[in-house]
């Protein structure tokens, strides 16, 4: 049994990475196959190279490290992709590499959450590896919403279902 705060903590990292997930899929909704691969500027990723960024990340620490597998990571192929995978061919590979993702961390007991391991030159326990992975994704997430507000020119109503005024 495991205790309640990582209960929580794992609680709390499923919500994140789901509204990450449903941000980064609305977002997506909103362009076509060649905005998906285009590239503000020389030194600007693609909303394609965002996503296959994101899917190396999850699964280099969210579940290869934490789920103690290998991974031969192509880090700067994910940088170089220029259109050889679709927009929804590569959404769905993020969706399922975040569903896998999670699966191991649901399935991690206090031990593995708190065993550390070297993970691109840092030492990260379970619990930072699942902090890195979640916070590494709204990051881009945020950037992802960003790009899309550009390129379509007008707000993109992420929250419209809420009142975020509520207390």
């Amino acid at each position: 049994m495991q205790n309640t705060t990582l209960q929580e903590f794992k609680a709390q990292i499923a919500f994140r990475m789901a509204e990450n997930t449903r941000i980064i899929q609305q977002c997506l909704s909103e362009v076509d196959e060649e905005e998906f691969w285009i590239r503000p500027n020389s030194a600007s990723n693609s909303l394609g190279v965002q996503l296959l960024h994101l899917c190396g990340n999850i699964r280099q620490y969210g579940i290869a490290a934490l789920g103690n597998s290998v991974f031969d990571r192509q880090r700067d192929a994910e940088f170089a992709a220029q259109g050889e995978i679709s927009k929804d061919a590569a959404l769905k590979k993020m969706e399922n590499t975040v569903a896998e993702a999670l699966s191991i961390l649901q399935a991690a007991d206090e031990e593995e959450m708190m065993r550390v391991r070297r993970v691109q030159g840092f030492d990260l326990s379970g619990i930072g590896i699942a902090l890195h992975v979640c916070e590494h994704c709204s990051y881009h997430t945020g950037q992802i919403a960003f790009w899309v507000k550009l390129l379509i020119n007008r707000d993109l109503g992420l929250y419209d279902h809420l009142d975020l005024n509520e207390a």
